[in-house]
């Protein structure tokens, strides 16, 4: 029989939580509210600071407030869509602004989020600084401080008063030892009982019992530290995409009938006019649609040289207009705008656990359990079987508990693939999670489209051939019959013609003629444009001008003939070029140890002339289903298949591939049909996405080396009796911060 709330069609609500900064904090807030009854699924993103859950519509979201609240964390409901979540233009608002426990809850209508707020109350451990605020004033942070005072003061108080030293020491531990233990009371209560927390109240406890209160309380003030150095690194990975949402603008200069004025950037909508000035970030997506500037794309696409974009070139959210005033028409809204859609997809992308890391959690459930059983078989065995000292080798076995204490082990991996997947997405790679991230490591082919993937994606004019005259007066005479025709190859003459600075001369009574070209009159002189076939038609051509169109199109390029006054007068040669660095691309690949091959539906002769360009294995005249069957057979010769192209004509071969890259400039398609996305398309990007996961994977092996390495170091050394409490939780402390600095380095990657 059917559950009531598996009858009901699941919704999706996203939740912010502060104080979440390691993959423990994300375990427990996961147990605690999938036990909660209605709820589906749990997705809980460290980096992103946030939680989304799937549940039927008789849950409350109070009772996920609350559940959440109890173990010490804030938390609110993010504003939704109307899609029933954040909208991406609310959750860049947040990365760049919004703070749980500063935030007033009280202003929303969900009354549970104020009993968040105040069941969270001082026993927030994790709590972060309110807005603006640096992270020294952090309830975290208080809570070490004042743990730190105490402890300085018992001292003191012990040294002026030796009588009263045991209970002075006692009082500064429980300053840190109480929201502890009340946090791991209430994990247990929420279905996690062996948690760090746990195991900090166990060893704190037991050291006060054997009489090592002084020691107890140093360890706990110790791991207040360690806590407080692990929020500060959290807060590192997470102002890397927060650095990226604040690129935008907050406010645009709108045109209306009776002036320009200051708008709220969030307010811009499609359609929309808006003046950029030299200096000024542009405020959203658009193309410009008057003047013309170098646009400094550094901070969004990382790229050093700014590009000069002129009338219909699109530009993006965050660039800036170097020197010159543009006017721009709004194509993206605030929340779709190329930096909020990028923001999304990494947040959801860190929601998206990798194999490695899905292991490490699983392991970590079996390892907190065991830390425990060795410290209590350390504790008891050698005094009940070999007679040895009860206080001495309990206080090993409580040493073993800190040393046990999984903080690093399970930090390792969240870490390392946060920072790659920030990382790449701010260079313009975007992998939709953990998986997508680990499995570029393994790939072995690339399947690459030609149109708009290894080419620019439309015809430029390549070849100029004059006979009689200049090349000048062919592109012309050309240029002013093909004015107003928004035909891909008129549009490439007129191109070209712009560039050269060629004079434009205008036509009269020009008309097309199907399937043969385009014929009128161009400064009094009768002209025609079109293909060869039909040029012989209407002229004898000679013998030379044959062979000369034969040649050109025998490098793939397209011919338009040229006739003037019944004369032929020239031969306009256009062909969809290879992008910039498609070759560089091609030549990175294979130095990883990659195949490449170019799967397209365009004629042989066009594909192996692009394919001779490049130095790559071209298959031609294919169909999508082609395309797929042969991603098939790379697959089943043992290769691992990425496929890249433009999303929509290669979908087939997109889902059959074992990674699917999606090339565009900041399209729909680009940014959600496929496992990856080039946004900058760049065919160079392919490549670095392999050394990013490369890195990113052996960045983790480093870190699971550091976190067990130092932890068996430590036991073998606390057993022997050269190491004790101390030690233990600076050795814990210490593999957290060095995991945690390692992983942070990905954000430095260049690639």
């Amino acid at each position: 029989m059917t559950a009531p709330h598996e009858q009901t069609p699941f919704r999706q609500t996203r939740f912010r939580i502060g104080g979440m900064d390691c993959a423990s904090c994300a375990a427990k807030i996961d147990t605690a509210v999938r036990r909660l009854d209605g709820v589906a699924d749990v997705s809980v993103s460290v980096t992103g600071a946030s939680m989304t859950v799937s549940h039927g519509g008789s849950l409350n979201d109070d009772k996920v407030l609350q559940q959440v609240a109890r173990l010490g964390y804030g938390i609110v409901k993010a504003e939704a869509g109307t899609d029933g979540r954040a909208s991406p233009a609310a959750k860049a608002h947040d990365h760049a602004d919004h703070d749980d426990e500063g935030h007033d809850h009280r202003r929303h209508d969900h009354g549970g989020q104020q009993v968040a707020k105040e069941a969270a109350g001082s026993s927030h451990l994790h709590g972060d600084a309110e807005p603006g605020q640096a992270w020294w004033r952090s309830r975290r942070a208080v809570l070490t401080q004042a743990c730190a005072a105490a402890l300085v003061a018992a001292f003191g108080i012990g040294h002026l008063f030796p009588v009263a030293e045991r209970w002075v020491f006692l009082a500064a531990l429980l300053v840190g030892l109480v929201p502890i233990a009340r946090r791991a009371l209430m994990a247990a209560l929420a279905g996690t009982p062996f948690s760090i927390e746990t195991l900090m109240t166990i060893a704190a406890a037991g050291a006060v019992v054997i009489g090592a209160t002084e020691e107890a309380a140093a360890v706990v003030v110790l791991f207040l530290i360690g806590e407080l150095l692990e929020g500060v690194a959290a807060g590192r990975a997470r102002a890397s995409i927060q650095g990226l949402a604040d690129l935008v603008p907050k406010t645009a200069l709108v045109e209306r009938p009776n002036g320009t004025i200051e708008v709220p950037a969030d307010l811009l909508v499609v359609g929309d006019v808006i003046v950029v000035r030299p200096g000024d970030r542009i405020p959203a997506d658009g193309e410009i649609v008057e003047g013309s500037s170098d646009i400094d794309e550094a901070p969004v696409t990382g790229e050093s040289t700014p590009k000069r974009k002129g009338i219909a070139e699109a530009v993006f959210a965050g660039t800036i207009s170097s020197d010159g005033v543009l006017k721009v028409r709004v194509s993206a809204a605030a929340a779709d705008n190329t930096i909020a859609r990028v923001v999304r997809l990494v947040e959801e992308a860190q929601e998206s656990k990798a194999p490695t890391e899905r292991f490490i959690d699983r392991f970590s459930r079996y390892y907190t359990p065991g830390v425990l059983a060795v410290g209590a078989l350390v504790a008891l065995l050698p005094p009940l079987v070999a007679g040895g000292d009860w206080n001495e080798w309990i206080y090993k076995g409580l040493a073993i508990l800190l040393i046990g204490c999984p903080c690093a082990l399970v930090i390792s991996t969240p870490a390392a693939i946060a920072a790659g997947l920030a990382t790449g997405a701010r260079r313009g790679l975007l992998m939709k999670g953990g998986a997508v991230l680990e499995g570029f490591r393994r790939i072995t082919a690339v399947a690459f489209d030609k149109t708009g993937t290894l080419t620019a994606g439309k015809p430029v004019v390549t070849d100029i051939v004059a006979y009689g005259g200049d090349e000048r007066t062919v592109l012309a005479l050309a240029a002013g019959l093909e004015q107003g025709s928004s035909h891909p190859l008129a549009t490439a003459i007129l191109d070209r013609a712009k560039a050269d600075k060629a004079p434009v001369p205008p036509a009269l009574v020009a008309k097309a003629i199907p399937g043969k070209g385009v014929e009128g009159s161009v400064g009094g002189v009768a002209v025609f444009l079109g293909s060869g076939q039909a040029a012989s038609e209407r002229v004898v051509m000679t013998e030379a001008q044959r062979l000369a169109i034969d040649s050109l199109n025998g490098q793939g390029k397209t011919v338009s003939v040229l006739v003037a006054d019944g004369v032929v007068a020239g031969l306009i040669a256009m062909r969809d070029e290879p992008r910039p660095d498609a070759a560089a691309g091609i030549i990175a690949l294979k130095a990883e140890g990659i195949r490449a091959v170019m799967l397209t539906g365009d004629n042989r002769r066009t594909a192996q002339a692009i394919a001779a360009l490049l130095g790559i294995e071209a298959r031609a005249e294919l169909l999508p289903q082609d395309k797929q069957r042969i991603v098939g057979e790379l697959q089943r010769e043992g290769l691992k298949v990425a496929k890249v192209g433009d999303g929509i004509n290669d979908a087939p071969a997109l889902a059959a591939a074992d990674i699917g890259i999606a090339m565009g400039g900041g399209t729909d398609v680009a940014l959600e049909t496929a496992d990856a996305a080039i946004l900058h398309g760049r065919v160079t990007d392919v490549a670095r996405m392999v050394r990013l996961s490369r890195a990113v994977m052996a960045n983790i092996s480093q870190n699971i080396t550091v976190a067990l390495g130092l932890k068996a170091v430590f036991l073998v050394t606390t057993i022997a009796g050269i190491t004790g409490l101390w030690p233990a939780i600076l050795a814990d402390t210490g593999a957290t911060v060095l995991v945690t600095a390692n992983a942070m380095r990905l954000l430095r990657w260049r690639g």
